[in-house]
């Protein structure tokens, strides 16, 4: 019998992991591949991811090796007009935008596990329910034939989440637009600001930020997918896509960028969502089983706020299951289920919040060429794309 078995070894499932350690309660991983996954290349946390990192008390260890930045530019690939765009400058942990490699970030998470947390290579292939004792217990059936009993189950298996699909939600929704992300890599040095630069072009956007003085991470959001994308998406085609066509009136700077990629770190993808009124509306939680991150709220990526409110999630969870512990150090069945209950009422109007919210920021930054799209974009950019990062200061609180 486990306390708690989480499913996904991504952001969610580790720092869920970290949040239970924190408050006394011992979680069981379970990851599908081999190793940890940092499909993504790297990401940008804003405020609120750092408050929750100085909640599970890591914050530290990333700041040491990266640096914040609090401005950017905006360029218009047709007009070559520039804007500026401030994210706000404070001082400390928990009040600053740092574009950090996904998988120092995954390895920093996994650091903070007691040595046999993470179970890989273990496939969910079935989940139920059954009553024991007056008590719901969960009971998973893994490829292996392994059978695991467990007093909570913690769905943190990404988009595509068989413990979301079993409480009832539906698949994600495609948002017509897909992502191709890499990493690049200046062995002598970028010397490059520490700077967000974007370039909108009509259905397309892109960017760069540096993560340290010699790798840039940078991204293109576009409505035709890369050439060969339903092949697996070959590095090399993917790289001579972005190059030679769908950046090609970039400018320069930022095809030398990704002229620099790594290839392992190319990546091609869908920009799944799930629509905000099924998280409003749908069932989040049921016998002590519940989703968190993307297994919960898949959104696309124009505000970065998919790792920031996993790590929300995860410390709001730690924080209510560790309230459900008895005297004698263990869970208490019947009150987790109050503890999933108050998890889900705190953070599902969050979700559906951030979810409208950046996939509006994508309809805008990117959607048609008409004189009054292009007269919302500028003032999207000019007057309120800052105002929509307001959300990244929402701070989730501590563990206790």
């Amino acid at each position: 019998m486990e306390e708690v078995v989480i499913v996904g070894a991504g952001i969610a499932g580790l720092a869920t992991a970290v949040a239970l350690k924190k408050v006394g309660v011992q979680a069981l991983v379970l990851e599908r591949s081999e190793g940890l996954r940092a499909v993504g290349a790297a990401l940008t946390l804003f405020p609120n991811a750092w408050h929750a990192l100085d909640a599970l008390g890591i914050s530290d260890k990333l700041t040491s090796i990266y640096t914040p930045f609090f401005k950017g530019y905006v360029t218009d690939v047709k007009t070559k007009a520039i804007q500026e765009v401030r994210y706000g400058a404070s001082n400390g942990n928990g009040d600053q935008q740092i574009a950090v490699n996904r998988k120092v970030l995954s390895e920093v998470l996994a650091e903070e596990l007691p040595p046999n947390t993470i179970r890989f290579s273990s496939k969910l292939t079935s989940i139920e329910t059954q009553v024991e004792q007056g008590s719901s217990i969960c009971i998973l059936a893994l490829e292996d034939g392994t059978i695991i009993k467990s007093k909570v189950v913690i769905g943190c298996d990404g988009v595509h989440s068989r413990v979301a699909r079993w409480l009832g939600l539906g698949p994600p929704v495609d948002s017509g637009r897909s992502a191709i992300r890499g990493l690049a890599v200046y062995p002598r040095g970028h010397g490059l600001n520490q700077e967000f630069q974007q370039f909108v072009d009509v259905s397309k956007r892109a960017g760069f930020v540096p993560l340290n003085d010699k790798e840039i991470y940078w991204f293109l959001l576009c409505k035709v997918p890369p050439k060969d994308a339903d092949h697996g998406g070959d590095p090399d085609s993917i790289l001579r896509e972005v190059i030679d066509n769908l950046a090609e009136d970039f400018p320069p700077l930022y095809l030398d960028v990704v002229g620099h990629s790594d290839p392992s770190t190319l990546t091609w993808g869908p920009l799944l969502f799930r629509h905000p009124w099924d998280v409003v509306l749908g069932n989040l939680a049921r016998a002590n089983i519940t989703v968190a991150g993307d297994a919960m709220h898949p959104m696309t990526p124009d505000l970065g706020q998919g790792a920031g409110s996993a790590l929300e999630d995860a410390v709001v969870l730690g924080r209510l299951i560790g309230s459900s512990i008895s005297k004698l150090g263990k869970l208490e069945t019947r009150e987790v289920g109050l503890a999933l209950k108050s998890y889900v009422g705190e953070r599902r109007w969050r979700a559906a919040t951030l979810i409208t919210a950046s996939f509006v920021s994508g309809w805008v930054s990117q959607d048609g060429s008409s004189w009054w799209m292009r007269f919302l974009r500028d003032v999207f950019y000019k007057f309120i794309l800052g105002r929509a990062f307001s959300a990244s200061r929402y701070d989730c609180g501590k563990l206790c």
